[in-house]
């Protein structure tokens, strides 16, 4: 049993890899949405303030004992270069990218001490392949993808492993309203296995990655796509 944090816990892929670790292990989590739980903390990732408090909250829970950071929150916007404003810049970098870095470096110091740790980072196959009208979408999963990497390497001797997951189109609420019916065969269309990924095929990679079996698993960018980091 290990001691978990997720954020963007509150709703889809995170939502689903809570509901999958939660039989077996112990959670707290964290998101947008304001919910009263014990082990739910509401948190605004582009503030460093608030993944602090977060953190602070997270470690008396599990009395300073993190076992496995799982990096889920992140948000997706679909707009050509020339039309993206600045806020929307600023807030995909801190997002996707920032509250990433910044969480794993209050969290190793802990992982560290108990000597034990796993990160989690759910990236995407856009930071692997690159998509048209999503670039800096992309750009930050692709950094993301280079902190796994970098991270992986400078804790390998800590027994802490850093490991990404790069999912694909998957069937979420959020991709639904996204997309229309034609959009959506489009993405079936050019999907090798013409389908989409389920949340819980994230989630239970996740859980083969945080255990025992995995531990010799780090610096890896794994890309559940279905087939789409390979061609159509």
């Amino acid at each position: 049993m290990k001691n978990i944090l997720i954020t963007g816990a509150s709703s889809g892929i995170g939502a689903e890899i809570a509901n999958v670790l939660q039989k077996e292990n112990n959670l707290f989590l964290t998101g947008r949405r304001k919910i009263d739980k014990e082990n739910y903390f509401s948190c605004d990732l582009c503030d460093v303030l608030s993944i602090k408090g977060l953190i602070n909250k997270a470690n008396e829970y599990f009395n300073s004992k993190i076992d496995v950071l799982i990096n889920c929150a992140g948000q997706y916007i679909y707009k050509p270069i020339e039309k993206m404003q600045q806020d929307e810049i600023d807030y995909l970098i801190e997002l996707n990218f920032k509250a990433c870095y910044i969480l794993s470096s209050l969290i190793i110091p802990f992982m560290k001490k108990n000597k034990q740790g796993r990160i989690i980072n759910i990236g995407s196959i856009s930071g692997c392949v690159g998509e048209a009208n999503a670039t800096l979408y992309s750009a930050t999963k692709g950094a993301l993808s280079s902190l796994t990497k970098a991270l992986a390497l400078e804790v390998a001797q800590d027994n802490i492993t850093v490991n990404q997951i790069n999912p694909g189109w998957v069937l979420t609420p959020l991709a639904l309203k996204a997309l229309n019916e034609e959009e959506k065969q489009e993405v079936i269309d050019v999907t090798p296995q013409r389908r989409f990924i389920e949340p819980v095929e994230v989630a239970k990679l996740c859980e083969y990655l945080i255990s025992d079996s995995a531990k010799g698993l780090t610096g890896q960018n794994i890309n559940l796509c279905a087939g789409l980091s390979i061609g159509c």
